[in-house]
């Protein structure tokens, strides 16, 4: 299980139904979109980081191993936009107003990811998925969610245990060691992936399958309570925006 899926599945707000923390996360990242980057953005950066490290309950060092990785790119999105190809300053040159353009990128692209990581560190796939069969999305498209969700797990495990025997065995010792253990690694997976799948397809025929996976879903219910308060925040911080945008003279 990924640490991100384990976080989530022992979060606090476990129990409660996904709409409920999809207006907050998701709601927070469509702030970061479409409020101005300052203080808009800066404002749900830190309204989120709030949330997760207090009410959410989200350790904050795994909070970080998960968050490094889309700063990251959000961080090489927001360096591109400090130089320039071409024009009278050379060929690569710096531009002007660089510097803003990139803080504002990296205010509203780090605070949506952040409202994501709302949603993702305090909901499993697994009571996410189901529901989804009830907005309007197709069985068959949730199904092949469930099924890849579920596959990548066991995908993951088993890379994991190929590594393990490698390198008890040695295969890393040398350079061209990993290079052939990397190899091994590569056909094995590939090997083991079809395997699981013709029988995964053997269990659902001899299971009589037709064409619906049923699963047990945890029962929650939407909270009112909790979602008016999301919506409260969420209008709060739009209003704290514009007035710290534009003070009352």
């Amino acid at each position: 299980m990924l640490p991100i899926d384990a976080a989530a599945h022992s979060s606090r707000w476990r129990r409660r139904h996904p709409v409920d923390k999809a207006v907050l996360g998701l709601g927070l990242t469509l702030l970061a979109i479409s409020l101005p980057p300052w203080p808009g953005a800066a404002l749900v950066l830190l309204t989120a980081l709030v949330v997760l490290l207090g009410p959410a309950g989200v350790p904050g060092r795994r909070l970080w191993r998960a968050y490094r990785v889309p700063l990251g790119f959000c961080v090489t999105g927001a360096l591109t936009l400090l130089v320039q190809v071409g024009g009278p300053g050379g060929f690569v040159s710096l531009t002007g107003d660089g510097p803003v353009r990139a803080g504002e990128l990296l205010l509203r692209t780090s605070a949506a990811s952040l409202g994501v990581l709302l949603f993702a560190f305090t909901t499993p796939m697994s009571d996410l998925l189901p529901r989804l069969v009830r907005a309007g999305v197709p069985a068959p498209v949730v199904d092949v969610a469930l099924v890849t969700y579920r596959m990548s797990f066991l995908l993951l495990d088993s890379v994991r245990r190929v590594r393990d025997a490698q390198a008890a065995r040695l295969g890393h010792t040398t350079r061209a060691a990993a290079w052939r253990s990397l190899g091994g690694l590569g056909a094995t997976a590939f090997v083991r992936a079809f395997d699981r799948a013709v029988r995964l397809q053997s269990g659902l025929a001899g299971r009589g399958y037709d064409g619906t996976l049923r699963v047990l879903v945890p029962e929650a219910r939407v909270s009112v309570r909790f979602t008016t308060a999301s919506c409260v925040l969420l209008a709060a911080l739009a209003v704290l925006t514009f007035v710290l945008e534009r003070p009352l003279t």
